[in-house]
């Protein structure tokens, strides 16, 4: 992989040469976003943006620095922003999705992930984060299907299994729990303790 400061520095250069190419700007960005440097990356996405207005990408981004700075509201506005610049854009209502879930708008976050689902279907993420609003509705059958979607676009995708330890804890099937704890654990997913612990004392009543 290319060394991040070698990538700074190619867009820096590009920038100064057409200071009017949004796209440039907003690499430079994200490559300083990278080494968390939230201020000037700020400053080149605003400027993408009155050269671009239509980059979206770059609403996205303000959203994710907002949210790596606490401001779950900044981050939910920025990606509604998004969302109305480009049409079918799938991202921002994942983040979207991710936003009202974390403020307790669980009928909302499934709307807006639902949404992103349907303008990419192979949206792991979005599976899985759909499949936390199921959970927390009670929704169980469906936080399993989509869990199971997402592993079925990418195997080796840690956090679905992690959710499915907890989903079939819920229903109390502790041997389908275990194998996906294990499974997580092995796909380099910190599994928390205290479900480790669940799932065992479950078994042991079995």
């Amino acid at each position: 992989m290319r060394d991040i400061d070698d990538y700074i520095a190619e867009y820096r250069h590009a920038v100064e040469k057409n200071s009017s190419c949004g796209n440039s700007h907003y690499n430079l960005a994200v490559g300083l976003i990278a080494k968390k440097e939230y201020d000037e990356a700020l400053e080149h996405l605003q400027l993408a943006l009155e050269n671009s207005p239509t980059l979206a990408e770059a609403y996205v981004q303000i959203g994710g620095i907002c949210l790596a700075r606490g401001d779950l509201d900044g981050c939910l506005e920025y990606n509604r922003i998004a969302a109305r610049s480009r049409a079918g854009f799938p991202i921002p209502w994942g983040n979207i999705g991710f936003c009202l879930m974390q403020k307790g708008d669980l009928d909302g976050a499934v709307r807006a992930l639902r949404k992103a689902i349907s303008y990419n279907d192979n949206f792991v993420q979005a599976y899985t984060t759909l499949a936390s609003a199921y959970f927390a509705q009670g929704l169980l059958d469906e936080a399993i299907a989509a869990c199971n979607k997402a592993l079925s676009i990418e195997p080796g995708f840690a956090v679905a299994h992690n959710n499915l330890a907890l989903v079939y804890l819920e229903k109390g099937d502790a041997k389908t729990a275990l194998m996906h704890c294990q499974k997580a654990k092995e796909l380099g997913w910190e599994v928390p303790e205290q479900l480790e612990k669940d799932i065992l004392a479950l078994m042991e009543k079995e």
